[in-house]
Parts: C-alpha cells; sequence; structure tokens
C-alpha cells in the first residue's frame, strides 16, 4: 500500500511523518534512527539537521556505524553529530537550509562549516541538505521496507516542505537535493499551509465550528532559523467553508538560532565581568549551551535557573571548561523584551547601518523584532490587497486584522513569547476598535509540519479540502529594449510577469501580447524577478520600473541555434508553467511550434566568478 509521506526539512530539525492514502488511518511520526551517543543508536521523533564532519581518528568504527552500513560514515548526522559540534564546533555544519536559499553564494560549491581551519572538510549547503534526506531514506528502508521495493522511501508519495517565503531557485534546489538523496519524486508544500493542514486534520469535522466566512487566519511560523507569515482566509465555497492562502511575508532569517546567539553573548558579557573571556569557537559552544538552557527553562517554569558548560581552551583551564548559568530573568529579558518588544501598528523594521566591508555570512535579518516584522507585513499586505479582489472582506484601515491565529515552530512552544505576541496584537487591534484574535489549538509545533504534509499527500488523492493559493509570489522575466547604442546608458528592462500571485501548481499559461526575440546559440542571461505585494498583474503585463520588484539571480544559458547562426534572434512568444512540484519553468516557441524550456536550477556563482551555464532544453 502507498502512503503519504511528508518530510519537514528544518533548519534545525528534521521530521517525517506517514499516513495510508486510502481509508482513514491516522498520521503517524516515523521514529528515525540516530546515533544519539557513540555506538548507541536510537529512535528519535526529530533528527536534528546537524552534519559532524569527524576527524579520522575521534570515533571508532563502532562508534559511528548505522545498522543498515557495514561502512561507519564519514560524517554524522542527528543528534550525536550536534552534541559533538557543541563540543568542537569548527567541524559542524549548521543551518544548510538557510544557506541553501542564500542567492548570495554558490549553493553547490564545499564552503561549510563557515569559517573553519583548511584541514576541516567542507561540503556545500546542497550536500548537506541532502545528507540529512539521504539518512532519512536509509532509515525508512532499513525499518519500513526491509527488502521490498514497494515499501521504500522512494516508492511511497513524499511531500517536502518548504518555506512559504522561498523563491523559484530555493524551491528548485531543494528538489534538487532530494533527487540526489535518491528520492526522485516530490511535491513541494509551504510550511504554514502544512501546519493548518494538520490543524485541520487534528480537528476532523470540528475545524469547520472554529472559523467561519470572512475569518483571516495568521499562521505565524518562528523556527529555528526563519520566521515566516501567512494569511489564509475562510471562504463560502458554495455553502461549504474553504480556505485560501492570501498573503505571504518576506524570507526572514530571524529565529531561534538567533535567539540562542543573543543568549549566548549574554552570557559572554557575564563571563567577561567575571574575566573569563571567550574566543570565538567557545563562544559557538556557548550558543549551544545556551539552546540547551533555555529549552530547560522554557520546558519546566519551577526552574530557576540553568547550568551552562563550555569546554575549555588551553592548559590553564582548571577541570578543562567553564562553567556559568542562564537564570529565568535574564532568558525573559533577552527573548521576551528583545526579539518580542511592544510596538505601534505601522512600525517597520529597523534598517542598521552597515560596515563597508563584511564577511561572506548568512544575510540575517537586521532587526531582531518579531512583532516589527509583523506589523510591517499586515500593513503591507492591506495596501496591496487594497486594489485587488479580495476572497474576504478587508477589515482595518491601516493593517489586516488577523481573527484567528495559528502558531507553529518549536520558538513558539515558549509560552511567554506566545502571550508578548498576543498583547502586541491585541493592542493593535484595540486601536481601530477590533476584538482580539483568537487562538487556533496548535498540533505539536515541532511535528505538525511534517505531519500536515502527510496530509496533504492524502489530499492530492482527492481525500480532504485542500488549501488554495498557488503561487506565493508573482513571477516576472526581465525583457531588454531595441535601442541605439549610447555610451554609459544600458538598455532599459521591462519585467514582464511570468506567473501572476496564486497560479496553481500544474497549470501552463500563454503570455498575450508581442512576439520577443530570442537570442540563441551564443551565451545570454535571463533575469528573474520576483513580488509578494503586485496582486493586480497579469500574464503579460509590463513592470517599467524594474526596481520596484525584488531579483533573484540570473540564469547564464546557451539555447541551442537548431541549424541557425549562432546569435541569432528567433522570434518566439513566452509560455510559463508551474510544475506539480512547484517549481517554475518558461518556455519560448517560435512560429513552428519549436520550444526552448528553461527551468530555475541555477548555478549561482561566487562573487566575481563567471556563471556557469544553466540547464536550458532543446527545442521541443
Amino acid at each position: 500500500m502507498t502512503l503519504a509521506v511528508g518530510i519537514d526539512l528544518g533548519t534545525t530539525h528534521t521530521a517525517l511523518a506517514h499516513r495510508p492514502i486510502e481509508g482513514d488511518g491516522a498520521v503517524e511520526v516515523f521514529e528515525i534512527p540516530q546515533l544519539v551517543r557513540p555506538g548507541d543508536v536510537r529512535g528519535r521523533a526529530l533528527l536534528p539537521s546537524f552534519l559532524y564532519l569527524p576527524h579520522p581518528q575521534e570515533l571508532s568504527a563502532d562508534d559511528a556505524r548505522l545498522p543498515w552500513t557495514a561502512e561507519p560514515p564519514s560524517q554524522l548526522v542527528g543528534e550525536l553529530a550536534r552534541n559533538l559540534g557543541a563540543q568542537t564546533p569548527i567541524r559542524l555544519v549548521s543551518s544548510a537550509k538557510s544557506w541553501l536559499s542564500h542567492a548570495g553564494v554558490d549553493r553547490r560549491a564545499a564552503t561549510l562549516p563557515a569559517g573553519a581551519p583548511p584541514e576541516v572538510p567542507r561540503v556545500s549547503p546542497l550536500d548537506a541538505s541532502a545528507r540529512y534526506l539521504a539518512h532519512l531514506r536509509d532509515a525508512w528502508d532499513h525499518a519500513m521496507a526491509q527488502g521490498d521495493p514497494a515499501r521504500a522511501l522512494a516508492a511511497q508519495r513524499v511531500t517536502l516542505t518548504v518555506p512559504a517565503s522561498f523563491d523559484a531557485v530555493a524551491r528548485e534546489l531543494t528538489v534538487e537535493a532530494a533527487r540526489q538523496a535518491g528520492l526522485s519524486e516530490v511535491v513541494l508544500l509551504e510550511e504554514p499551509q502544512a501546519a493548518l493542514y494538520a490543524w485541520v486534520d487534528a480537528m476532523g469535522d470540528r475545524w469547520r465550528r472554529e472559523v467561519r466566512p470572512g475569518d483571516l487566519v495568521l499562521v505565524v511560523d518562528i523556527g529555528g532559523g526563519t520566521t515566516d507569515f501567512s494569511l489564509i482566509a475562510v471562504v463560502d465555497r458554495g455553502g461549504d467553508l474553504g480556505l485560501e492562502r492570501v498573503a505571504v511575508g518576506d524570507h526572514i532569517l530571524l529565529g531561534g538560532d538567533n535567539m540562542d546567539l543573543a543568549l549566548a553573548h549574554a552570557l559572554s558579557e557575564k563571563l567577561a565581568r567575571e574575566g573569563r573571556k571567550l574566543d570565538r569557537w567557545q563562544l559557538l559552544a556557548l550558543t549551544h549551551g545556551a539552546r540547551q538552557a533555555k529549552e530547560a527553562l522554557f520546558a519546566d517554569p519551577s526552574l530557576a535557573s540553568a547550568a551552562v558548560a563550555i569546554p575549555g581552551r588551553g592548559s590553564s583551564l582548571v577541570g578543562g571548561a567553564l562553567r556559568s548559568e542562564l537564570t529565568r530573568e535574564e532568558l525573559v529579558g533577552v527573548l521576551v523584551d528583545g526579539f518580542f518588544p511592544r510596538v505601534d501598528v505601522g512600525a517597520h523594521p529597523l534598517a542598521a547601518r552597515r560596515a563597508g566591508l563584511t564577511t561572506l555570512g548568512l544575510p540575517y535579518a537586521s532587526d531582531p523584532a518579531v512583532t516589527r516584522h509583523l506589523s510591517a507585513f499586515l500593513t503591507r499586505h492591506r495596501a496591496g490587497l487594497a486594489g485587488a479582489a479580495a476572497p474576504v472582506p478587508l477589515a482595518g484601515e491601516a493593517f489586516l486584522h488577523p481573527t484567528a491565529i495559528l502558531f507553529n515552530g518549536g520558538v513558539t512552544k515558549a509560552e511567554p513569547l506566545v502571550a508578548r505576541l498576543l498583547e502586541v496584537v491585541g493592542g493593535w487591534l484595540a486601536t481601530e476598535g477590533a476584538p482580539p484574535p483568537r487562538v487556533l489549538p496548535a498540533a505539536d509545533p515541532d511535528l505538525a509540519v511534517a505531519k500536515g504534509a502527510a496530509t496533504y499527500g492524502r489530499v492530492r488523492a482527492g481525500h480532504g479540502i485542500r488549501i488554495r493559493g498557488g503561487t506565493a509570489r508573482a513571477y516576472y522575466v526581465g525583457v531588454e529594449a531595441a535601442m541605439p547604442a549610447v555610451p554609459g546608458l544600458p538598455p532599459p528592462i521591462r519585467a514582464v510577469c511570468l506567473a501572476p500571485m496564486g497560479m496553481e501548481e500544474g497549470t501552463t499559461v500563454d503570455l498575450p501580447g508581442e512576439e520577443m526575440g530570442l537570442v540563441v546559440g551564443e551565451p545570454v542571461q535571463f533575469r528573474l524577478f520576483g513580488t509578494t505585494s503586485r496582486r493586480e498583474d497579469r500574464p503579460g503585463d509590463a513592470v517599467e520600473d524594474e526596481t520596484e520588484l525584488d531579483e533573484g539571480p540570473p540564469v547564464e544559458a546557451t539555447l541551442p541555434p537548431d541549424g541557425r547562426a549562432p546569435g541569432e534572434v528567433v522570434p518566439v512568444r513566452l509560455r510559463a508553467h508551474v510544475t506539480e512540484i512547484g517549481t517554475l519553468e518558461l518556455e519560448c516557441v517560435d512560429r513552428g511550434g519549436k520550444a526552448w524550456r528553461l527551468e530555475w536550477n541555477l548555478r549561482q556563482p561566487p562573487a566575481g566568478a563567471a556563471a556557469p551555464e544553466a540547464e536550458a532544453g532543446a527545442p521541443a
């Protein structure tokens, strides 16, 4: 029997859930076998998304061996990897998912662990992501398939989740990581939608009594590395309730990792006042210790403090380690007031003045205030929806009024953080005479996305309610104007809409308007733009000022000339296709019906390097 499998490939944790496609079988969470201590393999509901690159002499063969391999792996994944990395952070790969979405680096280049010394081996963000998925595949096949190919993970209907804010390139790279791991047929689903699918499934028929037409559900998903906001409208579809996603926030690299680092800096300053100064790698180890202390304090409200240990550096340190403690007062002061401050509605994230030079790292949010990012999201989309056919009546003069909130992500397990966010949002609503939002009872925030993805696999087979929404952003391609050369003046670019916001997966659209000229037989560049705010644009509409849009990395390609002279310009019309798995394709069709296809599976070169060619389909 084929199963619907959901995989939450998270920044800090990965989870897998499954359920029968047919029948009424409930969602089950797969306990992922992994090394938790040297030589000790146990099943866990969560696989920590950490990759450890041990020294050849660090572990014996028996210490590192997994039950499905004859030879011990050279790279460790999961709980043991995270624990060893806390002691030796220079060998630990973390936040691979954030690196995979970072357009400013070559995501296929072996660059992680970032900043590690030359003797430490490196892996790429793509390879690290594939390694986590390969561990899931091997663990599943060992425990569930037992030699039967029909029961292998690759034979199931696999749904893989991504942040709603992932652009076309990050989505395609996620699919590529799955293929590299042996999962050739996967479907993508946005994480906030997966969380809502999990809620609907857990509620059964009761969900229809929890919400009503006109409701606007705000999904707040704060995980280890990202913060995602989505708005989902409850609509009346011929007497039946329906769900439709109407807005998606920006890709915000802000989450539990930032909070752990903030706690580590607070503890480091406390140690410095005691005359104990930490180096860079000790600070990384302190970050892991701060995370463990944070989780202990949030899990047990009766604790006043939690101990933190940091590996020592040098023979002069008694006992070889430094010790401190994180108090509950420090925890609340740093996280609640620092990341969820009370701000007025209409507040926007603060842009810090940047230095001229910076290390090459992740593009973290410059403002850690989640409440300011949420205020900007609600006000920006109030303006964006004002000129469009909104699926629900737009309440609120200055910002969209959520009537219900669904929390998801490991950070939202901390009750003080949720309470502060509800206080702030309730205050905003009160200023415009609206009641506070209802809180929808969430499933386990750590597992809801994986469970919801498994449920979505069953929904795609025709069982259950489907959330409509399509693409989370509108996509555009740059078209260069034909004009005489003018010194110092590049030809103007029009951004032509390929796929409007909400274009459903598996649909194709032929762009109206005049023919374009396609250059074949020589290297050319295709510029791709996107936005989450222009809802009114339709396929073929042009945006004259491309600076209004967000530009992604370009495609460098040499299109097959098909018997034409190199550099010849072929008259074509454009056709856009959003695939079933949620990625974007562009076809350029000539007058004879032959098509050149471009997929946004880009190779982004490092700064200053020539871009390698992207794959381009030959004329069909």
